[in-house]
């Protein structure tokens, strides 16, 4: 489950509240105004609607300013935010669409609300810089396939075992060439693309690189 989700109330909510100051703020200077006339008004008080919805904002507001590799809590889009790469999400492909085209299909289970997934997120990363158009990187949040019965091959779900984050590598043909969850190598990510797509390993690549998700984004992105 996601334990700290912000109700998606929350942003209307703020939106009210901020009208809502801004006109009571320009009310109370007008009727200053009116009972002391323009001369006698404060300069500051014409700038207490955009100050008091400022303060309002900075105080409701959850953001990147509050983003945390620390915590379970959800603080957006873990790949912007983690990985400065949002365009990984949504994926451009689903798995049946791989599979119908026989491409590969890179299988990325995750949650935007855990620390293990965003410090995950930059790997992912790599693999799309790596391997670009060459496979299909579908990136998946787990909580729609939670509960549900999976529906053959072509359903993510059937590859899933219930661990974040999992990456499961399926060829053309629908043959399985890696699975595996937690700490994971990316080396042993790479071979494993090679050997479904037929192409070489990246340039560079240096074989038994060890890639936790415990580590930083530059100890990940970094690699020689």
């Amino acid at each position: 489950m996601a334990p700290d989700r912000p109700s998606p109330l929350l942003a209307p909510l703020l939106v009210a509240a901020v009208v809502a100051t801004v006109a009571f703020a320009t009310v109370l200077r007008s009727a200053f105004v009116r009972c002391q006339g323009p001369r006698h008004a404060p300069r500051a008080l014409s700038l207490a609607p955009l100050a008091l919805a400022l303060m309002l904002s900075l105080s409701l507001l959850p953001g990147a300013a509050h983003a945390s590799l620390e915590n379970d809590r959800f603080d957006g889009n873990i790949f912007s935010l983690y990985a400065g790469n949002g365009s990984l999400v949504p994926p451009r492909s689903t798995l049946a669409q791989a599979l119908g085209s026989h491409r590969t299909a890179v299988l990325v289970f995750y949650l935007d609300d855990s620390s293990v997934s965003k410090r995950f997120a930059p790997v992912v990363s790599e693999l799309q810089r790596q391997w670009g158009n060459s496979i299909d990187l579908i990136p998946l949040v787990t909580d729609p396939l939670q509960g549900r019965p999976e529906q053959g091959p072509t359903d993510p779900a059937h590859y899933w075992k219930g661990e974040i984050p999992q990456v499961v590598v399926v060829d053309g043909d629908g043959r399985v060439r890696f699975d595996a969850a937690g700490s994971m190598e990316l080396a042993a990510i790479d071979a494993a693309i090679s050997e479904a797509t037929g192409l070489p390993l990246p340039a560079g690549e240096r074989a038994g690189a060890t890639i936790s998700i415990n580590e930083l984004n530059r100890e990940v992105l970094n690699q020689p």
